[in-house]
């Protein structure tokens, strides 16, 4: 019932019940009841064939409303949940192995992530320029002075360190403890990077309680297709967001062409990345990835294609989004509280109550 928006089978019996013009031929006692137990509502119908024929519109008229209340609630059944904790994780080891083999590639600008460091001709401009809408005043020389970033799944730091020149202050995480150091190290060169960049050794659940609506933004480039719990990677993303904050991603289309060209030729044929560094399972959709992130209480306000040139070396926009595409999600900036589901569910009551009041029959027939 709390996962879709269609009837479950309670709902579908309700429903078998009315047959006909509404009518049942079973005999079956009329008694509304709620039960309320740890957090979980339970509606137990039983009807009675008098009333019910007589006056179905009222019964009609209460399940809408219970339905109704109980969308209500399924909105907010993420900011019910208890904020992620450090036994659930979303690394995969396997991913953390290959990347440990790799860690002291970061910095060639000529190697296996020379496309990383071209996407920044890309992806630096598309995080400034839609962060600039939501300053009014800024810096000249640091527009982004003032605003605190989580560049999630950082490696070697190829965004965090432009983002920090450009006046930010960020914190870059990453499961790989090489990683880690591999940044620092190279920080350590710029005495200005070293005060705005903070590289930590962790993953996202294992900060998300201390770090709730703490940061401006959170960048998860070429991340989302390695997790292996994608949802639960972009809960604790919404999580650690200031209301208005904003979500930028970067990664790969699930489609065939993105099989071919993303594996086969960029891995397999022309050795552009190691095999093995991606597993098309994992590659998400616009649509799929929109889909979470509105369920979170993000609102998508751009998705846009980017194609790369093996052969040049550099990175473009494009229209299609069926290989490389990247995305800017915005949080709710009202955050609603939620309703009780107690307060909820009895001012349901109350109004049926008034309802059975107002018809003297009903009102007997449900005292019996």
């Amino acid at each position: 019932m709390w996962g879709g928006g269609k009837l479950g089978s309670s709902g579908g019996w309700f429903l078998r019940v009315l047959g006909p013009g509404g009518r049942n031929t079973k005999a079956v006692r009329p008694l509304i009841s709620s039960v309320y137990v740890k957090n979980q509502l339970s509606w137990i119908l039983q009807i009675k064939p008098g009333v019910f024929n007589e006056y179905r519109t009222m019964w009609f008229k209460s399940y809408r409303m219970t339905f109704s209340c109980l969308n209500r609630i399924k909105s907010f059944r993420y900011r019910w949940a208890r904020l992620y904790s450090t036994s659930q994780t979303t690394v995969d080891s396997g991913e953390v192995k290959t990347f440990l083999a790799l860690a002291h590639k970061w910095w060639d600008e000529q190697g296996i992530y020379a496309p990383l460091h071209s996407m920044n001709d890309l992806r630096v401009p598309f995080i400034r320029d839609n962060l600039l809408k939501t300053i009014p005043n800024h810096q000249p020389g640091k527009p982004l002075f003032g605003m605190k970033i989580l560049d999630v799944g950082c490696g070697g730091g190829l965004l965090t360190e432009p983002l920090g020149r450009l006046g930010a202050s960020v914190i870059g995480i990453d499961p790989v403890d090489e990683n880690i150091k591999t940044a620092q190290c190279h920080k350590s060169f710029d005495p200005v990077l070293d005060k705005r960049i903070e590289y930590r050794v962790c993953s996202l659940e294992e900060i998300v309680e201390e770090t709730a609506e703490t940061f401006d933004a959170v960048v998860a480039s070429e991340v989302v297709e390695h997790v292996i719990d994608l949802e639960t990677f972009l809960q604790c993303c919404c999580q650690v967001l200031k209301p208005s904050g904003s979500l930028f991603i970067t990664t790969i289309n699930k489609t065939q062409l993105s099989y071919a060209l993303g594996i086969v030729f960029s891995e397999q044929i022309a050795a552009i990345v190691p095999k093995g560094t991606h597993t098309w399972e994992k590659f998400v959709s616009p649509e799929t990835l929109e889909s979470i992130l509105e369920s979170n209480g993000l609102s998508v306000q751009t998705v846009v294609g980017m194609l790369y040139n093996p052969f040049s070396g550099y990175w473009h926009w494009s229209e299609n989004t069926s290989l490389n595409y990247a995305a800017h999600a915005v949080k709710s900036g009202v955050q609603e509280h939620p309703m009780s589901a107690e307060f909820a569910f009895k001012g349901e009551a109350e109004e049926l109550q008034a309802n059975a009041c107002t018809n003297p029959a009903v009102h007997e027939e449900l005292k019996k």
